[in-house]
């Protein structure tokens, strides 16, 4: 709501614009989707999946679900309408909206949570991946943020991952683990080592790390992917117990975290995700993508005592003395309007001193006030808000003056 939603709508087009600076065209997901679609693109055996799912029935009883993430509704809309096999690859996509978690809503934390999200799509390169982090770092940068750092990891391929898996699994349930949990370490035990519970933390701190098990093609991917990086400077940290919350990555990993944001420190993350077009049915096309938080993002700022919008409602307030003074003002500001000037205007018959007060709160550089003799002299009064200074202007050269004092 106003006026935190100038804000938050800021952030959330800062962030897209770094990805339209690299080529990336706007897709509108649906807000939900067959439930089946995040079963298998997921993972059942996430956190997602088997307990924050918005899930329901529909009148012929199939099941929906409100869509938790959303690089699954990408990839079932590039699968259904060709979109691979329309262009040139990669094929790079950008999104923003709302998602949706059942849990415990907490600060930073909503059962409807905005992101931005971008996904590039049919190409294995490092370099794409190296793209991939800088826009969203570009983004945070752009805001002004800066209190955050990238920590990156590498899950490995199909080439090292079933025998890390196996590796992982023996582990585990040699540990003393709740049911709940061995049972999570035979279906994914990647899963195990995201657990933040201290109990479970400690069992597994001497747990083998994929980043230590890669095969030479995931390990030379990796470095070439920080290589990039580091030519593009953008910083990092290599952490290698770090697994996403969702089963569909592999190889490059990576989450923005802030500290000053407590338990819910993460404000972005993503990672490459080679065969999830393959599970949802399309060609091994390999992806990678990332999911931005916006609420977490407006938090991260406003903790660093930083905001990312103009707080001015307009640049421009009117104020009319009479009623052949407003019939006139509201023509001009139409006008001013159409010269990409914001415009806002005392309405309601409000005296002087009650529309300043108005003009005030507006946040406006400038104000015009417009009498009916102001009228018959074919001038307007533009008080400068700063200063206090006010000055006659000719009607006719009013948009002009402004257009040149506010640098439009």
């Amino acid at each position: 709501m106003p006026p935190g939603s100038a804000e938050f709508v800021a952030v959330r087009d800062g962030l897209i614009n770094a990805a339209r600076l690299a080529g990336y065209g706007h897709i509108e997901l649906p807000v939900f989707e067959q439930t089946a679609l995040f079963a298998r693109g997921v993972g059942e055996s996430t956190d997602v999946v088997s307990k924050e799912m918005w899930t329901f029935a529909d009148r012929n009883g199939e099941s929906f679900t409100l869509r938790p993430e959303g690089t699954a509704g990408v990839m079932r809309a590039v699968i259904q309408h060709g979109l691979d096999k329309s262009g040139q690859l990669p094929l790079k996509l950008c999104y923003a909206g709302p998602f949706f978690r059942y849990e415990r809503p907490q600060a930073g934390r909503y059962r409807q949570l905005q992101q931005v999200g971008i996904e590039a799509i049919g190409v294995d390169d490092p370099a794409l991946d190296a793209e991939v982090i800088a826009i969203a770092d570009a983004g945070f940068r752009g805001l002004g943020l800066d209190g955050f750092r990238l920590e990156i990891t590498s899950l490995g391929d199909e080439t090292c991952r079933p025998q890390y898996r196996d590796l992982l699994q023996e582990f585990l349930l040699g540990l003393p683990l709740d049911e709940e949990t061995r049972r999570r370490a035979q279906i994914n035990p990647l899963r195990v080592l995201d657990d933040k519970r201290p109990e479970v933390r400690e069992l597994t701190a001497n747990a083998p790390l994929m980043i230590d098990h890669l095969s030479e093609s995931a390990k030379t991917h990796f470095e070439q992917v920080l290589a990039h990086l580091d030519a593009l400077g953008v910083p990092y940290v290599v952490n290698p117990r770090m697994v996403r919350g969702l089963d569909y990555y592999t190889k490059t990993t990576f989450e923005f975290v802030h500290d000053k944001l407590g338990a819910q420190s993460g404000i972005g993350g993503g990672g490459r995700y080679d065969g999830l077009m393959a599970e949802l049915g399309g060609q091994p096309l390999s992806g990678i993508g990332f999911g931005i938080g916006v609420d977490r993002t407006v938090l991260a700022l406003a903790a660093e005592g930083k905001a990312a919008a103009d707080p001015a409602r307009c640049q421009v307030y009117g104020i009319a003395l009479g009623d052949a003074a407003k019939a006139r003002l509201v023509a001009l500001a139409g006008d001013l309007r159409g010269a990409g000037i914001s415009v806002d205007l005392a309405y309601g018959g409000r005296g002087m001193k009650g529309a300043m007060k108005g003009a005030d709160r507006s946040g406006a550089k400038y104000t015009l006030v417009l009498g009916d003799r102001d009228l018959e002299e074919h001038s307007i009064g533009v008080k400068e808000m700063a200063t206090g200074e006010q000055r006659q202007v000719p009607l006719g050269e009013v948009i002009g003056v402004l257009r040149s004092a506010l640098g439009n």
